[in-house]
């Protein structure tokens, strides 16, 4: 294995933090303890390049979670095209604000968590921490979950007489069946295996999903052009109910809801640009890996999705059950499994570097990159994500709401660190626990972030609470507005923290200190 801080990147780096404690990192005699490890140092030397970035990309992308929301987008009435449309717009926000978040953690060198300790404080940045840690525990359950429905189509295909295990009615315990449940829980313990194996397992993962996913999206995209005609590929879909000017508010809410699906990578996305050799590798990973890379799977999906009509006599939005439909085993089986297999290696990538970097910056000495996995991969089964992710309302009441906490942490973020301190970062004072020290603010908490992180939250909730989601609980307008939870959270916490660090007195008065060298 090749470490990052002493020689050149290789594909696999870009999950060392997942397989094995990242290291790396230069500890100086003046930081403490409480706020150190060998993970959370600025690394002694950046090596990646932007394939390893455009590689972190491809691998988040291509998965069923992504292939399923894109699909849930047609149940909000739009044409094809304008799905595609929305798909497109929103990953170009996507790529305009990740290139924002992650100069940051590229040019400090640090992950996501310790560049909020100059925001939140030194203490206060385990508030961002634990609530992107819980975040990744939500997609954590969503995605192994997925992987698990992929997993129920082999097994009753392979064995038709665990169909009846699948009902969840018949068999079933908290909305989920008994053969989901088996399912759900042998692949749990497969990534905890992964996960504990180390580096080389999950590499020959990485190195397989990306592309496996591509091959079997291609194929399926083949098989059904086979089976209708190049004719049969029709952009406006029956059940289309938008049109002209109608169609405006609702493909901006379907944007809205592309951000709020990558909104947790994007988030924490210094814990990966940290490795960039310079920040212009970072922004062409980034966009390689986003707007070139998302308008190839944007298209597969709308035209795999749009021919299922045709085929298949619906609209089916979801690759697994899609693939279910095929009249050849080998098919079903290897499509199934290739899902399956792919989502588990995006879970290990955007799912556990996220709470291993997050919870072992709540207490450095005592949670270790494995205890940190772990907390998530447990907490994954607690919140039941079938619960969360088992019908396009349920998809984007679940989106809305992680948006409406993700939203103002990103906005206090590029405020602070583009407008109040212009770009500058002391990183030796990132590791301090003096109460002189740059970033100790009042007891080592930022009043103003804090502050800007509540109310941010608790507007943007609002919206997702009372948007007729759930019975009983609707505020005419809300059902508008809860589509834009993140970016009502986020321009809610970037204008109050920037107007509290700046003009009350909670500003931030130490912000002009030069980097030190």
């Amino acid at each position: 294995m090749t470490d990052t801080a002493h020689g050149p990147a290789q594909t696999g780096d870009l999950v060392e933090a997942a397989g094995h404690p990242v290291g790396g990192g230069l500890i100086k005699d003046s930081y403490d303890p409480r706020l150190t490890n060998e993970d959370l140092a600025p690394l002694k030397k950046q090596t990646w390049t932007s394939y390893n970035l455009f590689a972190f990309w491809m691998s988040d992308v291509h998965s069923v979670g992504g292939y399923v929301t894109a699909g849930s987008l047609f149940a909000l009435g739009l044409a094809s095209w304008q799905v595609l449309i929305a798909l497109l717009v929103g990953i170009s926000i996507v790529y305009f604000f990740c290139n924002l978040v992650a100069k940051p953690s590229q040019v400090s060198g640090v992950p996501y968590p310790v560049i909020c300790r100059s925001v939140f404080g030194v203490l206060g940045a385990n508030i961002p921490a634990i609530i992107r840690g819980l975040i990744a525990v939500a997609w954590y359950g969503i995605q192994t979950f997925l992987a698990s429905a992929a997993l129920d189509i082999v097994l009753i295909k392979l064995f038709p007489s665990l169909g009846k295990y699948a009902v969840t009615a018949d068999y079933g315990f908290a909305g989920l069946s008994l053969l989901g449940w088996a399912s759900f829980l042998f692949l749990w313990v497969v990534q905890a295996a992964v996960f504990w194996r180390g580096m080389e397992s999950i590499r020959k993962f990485i190195d397989f999903c990306g592309p496996a996913v591509y091959v079997v999206m291609f194929m399926l995209c083949g098989y059904l052009i086979w089976k209708a005609g190049w004719g049969a590929i029709d952009l406006n879909l029956n059940g289309v109910q938008h049109t002209g000017w109608s169609s405006v508010p609702v493909m901006l809410g379907a944007i809205a809801l592309v951000v709020s699906y990558f909104s947790g990578p994007m988030l924490n996305f210094g814990d990966f640009s940290r490795y960039g050799k310079s920040y212009a590798a970072v922004k062409k990973g980034n966009f390689l890996g986003l707007p070139v890379n998302f308008l190839v799977f944007s298209i597969l999906v709308v035209v795999t999705a749009s021919l299922t009509i045709p085929v298949f006599g619906e609209l089916i939005t979801d690759p697994v059950e899609t693939v279910a439909r095929i009249d050849s085993t080998f098919a079903i089986v290897l499509g199934a499994l290739t899902f399956t297999i792919a989502t588990i290696g995006i879970n290990i990538v955007a799912n556990f570097i996220s709470p291993a970097f997050d919870f072992s910056n709540v207490s450095p000495q005592k949670i270790s990159w494995r205890a940190g996995g772990m907390i998530a991969a447990i907490g994954s089964v607690l919140i039941t994500p079938w619960n969360l992710y088992n019908n396009p309302d349920v998809i984007h009441l679940t989106l809305e709401t992680l948006g409406a906490f993700i939203g103002p942490l990103f906005g206090i973020l590029i405020a602070d660190y583009y407008l109040v301190r212009k770009q500058k970062v002391v990183v030796d004072e990132l590791f301090s626990m003096s109460p002189t020290g740059l970033y100790w603010y009042s007891k080592g908490y930022n009043p103003a972030a804090v502050y800007s992180t509540i109310v941010g939250a608790l507007v943007a909730m609002f919206t997702v609470l009372f948007n007729g989601a759930i019975d009983g609980m609707q505020i005419a307008g809300m059902s508008t507005a809860s589509k834009y939870s993140w970016f009502i959270g986020c321009a809610i916490g970037f204008v109050m923290y920037l107007y509290l660090a700046t003009r009350t007195k909670l500003a931030v008065t130490n912000f002009d200190v030069p980097v030190k060298a």
